[in-house]
């Protein structure tokens, strides 16, 4: 079924603040699954493969700043490693970022995007010998990505590659539509008895 980009947004908002995350960062996946989407990639399956994994506390699963390479004990949300990447952008400028162990590497392209655009140029993510290239509004991806990254390498680039326009991917694999409908379903409060009545319309009144 043919999901808006609105529609896959929403969704992916309230999937992610559903598995745990904070609604920031919920806010980033949202943002991240509608570019990923946007480009032809299937944010959606990539989201719900992420949410599987349980990574939703972030003190386990983002980066130590101190750290030469970013790691830590635990694989990398990409999510909370992406954020950190937007607001260390301008560090591109005197060198590569170098990650070790990205869950489900797809989502550090969004980010990587946010980097290219903020600097004016092409950014190339190396993952596991695999590179993407983005320069903001444009992607070039290979068609398959590990679903964990042991090593990943971002840097700015001079040179663009001859973009290939793809279309927005509006249809989902069903099957993770629906886990993410189930982790979204998560976010809305139960229904009370007087929420029921309302709903209604009458309520108990009898207006003949």
């Amino acid at each position: 079924m043919n999901r808006s980009l609105n529609e896959i947004e929403a969704t992916a908002k309230r999937a992610t603040r559903g598995a745990g995350y904070s609604w920031g960062l919920a806010e980033e996946a949202s943002k991240a699954t509608r570019w990923l989407s946007r480009q032809g990639q299937d944010g959606v399956a990539a989201l719900a493969a992420l949410l599987d994994k349980g990574l939703a506390q972030p003190a386990d699963h983002r980066p130590c700043a101190a750290d030469e390479v970013w790691r830590n004990d635990g694989d990398l949300c990409p999510l909370a490693t992406g954020a950190f990447l937007s607001d260390c952008a301008q560090g591109l400028r005197s060198g590569p970022v170098t990650m070790q162990r990205v869950a489900v590497p797809l989502f550090i392209l969004p980010f990587a995007a946010n980097a290219a655009s903020e600097l004016r140029c092409c950014v190339r993510v190396e993952m596991d010998g695999q590179v993407a290239m983005t320069d903001g509004g444009n992607l070039q991806c290979p068609d398959v990505l590990p679903e964990l990254a042991e090593r990943i390498t971002v840097q700015t680039s001079e040179t663009a590659p001859p973009w290939r326009p793809r279309g927005a991917q509006m249809c989902p694999d069903p099957d993770s539509w629906d886990r993410l409908a189930v982790l979204a379903h998560r976010t809305y409060a139960p229904a009370t008895e007087e929420s029921r009545l309302r709903g209604a319309g009458a309520g108990l009144s009898d207006n003949d």
